[in-house]
């Protein structure tokens, strides 16, 4: 995780800073009700090259948002989650979503 004096002085900024980008805030949706397995946040989100999802999940691991969790199997079996500070972010992505369906009523 940064350290205080290596965040932006605005609250937004830091939280920007955080879930900013195109990708973080889908894959936050995404871990939202259940851990996933790497190729399963790929195949959902379409689009998303390995370097891009690999290097959002270690930015947000960094920041203590989402956890891996390897079970050391081989296969590799690995899963990512939302830490109970990730969690702390869905009502941001509840309100995302309020808009987003508000906004569809309202355009032609």
């Amino acid at each position: 995780m940064k350290k205080k004096n290596e965040l932006p002085a605005c609250p937004v900024a830091t939280s920007v800073s955080l879930i900013g980008g195109k990708w973080k805030l889908m894959i936050i949706r995404n871990l939202r009700n259940r851990p996933w397995r790497f190729n399963e946040l790929q195949r959902d989100l379409e689009g998303i090259s390995q370097k891009v999802l690999t290097d959002s999940l270690r930015q947000m691991i960094d920041d203590g948002l989402v956890y891996r969790n390897d079970y050391h199997e081989n296969p590799p079996k690995v899963y990512y989650g939302l830490t109970d500070l990730g969690k702390e972010m869905m009502p941001i992505i509840d309100a995302l979503a309020d808009f987003g369906n508000y906004y569809k009523t309202i355009v032609d």
